[in-house]
């Protein structure tokens, strides 16, 4: 079964505000058994909306839209679906009074509040419990579309308590079932060459995606059909010959973050760590500490940008400093060191580099950057080189700092 959504809003396509409810959505929809087929956004323009749903019911069973719903007058998908649908908005009580409900004591009810219990009359309306445009599930010649606000928090409200529930009982879905691998050390290149063979000889039901990140790689094994415990057995096979083909190289069987799987390495062995961090300007401290109860094993970062304080709160002595200079393999050995002993951490992670767009030599061109993990009296230190861009410099050595401490952890 397949689905599409349309997102409407001229924010949407100047880049003012970014799309998060698609990807949300195509997870939750993949849940139930139902494909996302493709994505379009739209501006709030009349033709433009009812051009697009003209479009996806031609293609698809089930249409969810998104945006378009508030009380202003730039907002003009009900009427825009009432006109596509050829109906009329009428008053709804019961709408009205979970508006009242949900702006109890918060917002005072007016005229353009009121307006939104308006809703179209040849449709199902379901309520919004957290906000105050309501939902309309209209049906035609077999075919679902949703109209939904485009507020992510209200959006997933509805779906999660009404939209996917009936859409689950409405449609008889395949199952589809996803598998994740996590791996490293190897291009994508290299990878598919590793798993030419066995990719190729994947049974029917089973697809392969490549997913690649900087520095590590996601491989999703997709199953579908009807029969789930026949597609988790044939997962099972299948996985366990992918484990067999790449064995150490893959470092997690779920698609979770690299700082979740480092936390709860030193929570499980009751370990501490500490950042020193100069062109990765603390973003690796800050990926540790958005995990929940990081406080059990993070301890703290110092953001050494400057020799100065790689010298006086890192120990890094200026005769490294200047024999080496701070982009070096001998100046991220005396951070992390020097991190490890002033934050007083088992382990730490250090990082010293040329991130871009300039300062590099012929000898340190741009995108070299120094790491370092530490983890007692043990330390590993690995030379970046790859240019990409500044900001997606620092994310690889951010992902390749936790691959290193994961590894020497384990």
């Amino acid at each position: 079964m397949f689905a599409e959504i349309i997102t409407i809003g001229d924010e949407l396509l100047i880049g003012q505000v970014v799309d998060t409810n698609s990807a949300w959505m195509g997870q939750e929809l993949n849940k139930i058994g139902i494909e996302v087929l493709r994505v379009v956004s739209i501006r709030d323009r009349e033709d433009e909306i009812m051009e697009a749903i003209d479009t996806a019911l031609r293609r698809v069973n089930i249409v969810l839209v998104t945006g378009g719903l508030g009380p202003t007058k730039d907002d003009i998908t009900k009427q825009t679906l009432c006109k596509y649908f050829r109906t009329e908005l009428v008053f709804n009580e019961e709408v009205f009074q979970n508006i009242k409900r949900v702006l109890a004591g918060k917002i005072p009810m007016n005229a353009l509040n009121k307006s939104q219990a308006m809703v179209p009359k040849e449709c199902t309306v379901i309520n919004n419990p957290v906000g105050s445009a309501s939902v309309s599930w209209f049906e035609k010649d077999g075919k679902v579309l949703v109209s939904m606000p485009g507020v992510p928090q209200e959006m997933n409200a509805v779906m999660k308590e009404s939209v996917l529930p009936k859409l689950h009982e409405r449609f008889h879905t395949d199952v589809i079932i996803h598998r994740t691998f996590l791996v490293q050390n190897n291009p994508e290149s290299v990878l598919a060459e590793k798993l030419d063979a066995w990719e190729s000889a994947l049974p029917e039901c089973v697809k392969l995606a490549y997913l690649p990140k900087l520095g590590v790689i996601r491989l999703r094994l997709t199953a579908r059909g009807k029969n789930r415990t026949e597609l988790e057995k044939t997962l099972d096979t299948e996985s366990a010959k992918l484990k067999n083909i790449l064995d150490n190289d893959i470092f997690s069987e779920e698609d979770i973050p690299l700082e979740i799987i480092v936390g709860d390495l030193l929570r499980k062995n009751n370990l501490t760590v500490s950042t020193a961090e100069s062109c990765t300007g603390g973003s690796i401290a800050a990926r540790i500490s958005s995990v929940p109860g990081c406080s059990d094993y993070f301890r703290g970062s110092i953001v050494a940008y400057s020799n100065d304080i790689k010298n006086t709160l890192l120990g890094v002595s200026a005769e490294t400093l200047g024999k080496h200079g701070a982009v070096s393999e001998e100046t991220v050995t005396e951070m992390v060191k020097g991190a490890m002993k002033a934050m007083k951490t088992d382990c730490a992670v250090a990082t010293s580099g040329i991130a871009g767009p300039g300062g590099g030599t012929p000898e340190k061109p741009v995108g070299t950057i120094w790491i370092a993990v530490g983890y007692k009296n043990e330390i590993r230190t690995y030379r970046q080189e790859t240019n990409r861009g500044r900001s997606m410099n620092m994310e690889r050595a951010g992902n390749n700092a936790l691959l290193m401490l994961r590894d020497m952890l384990k």
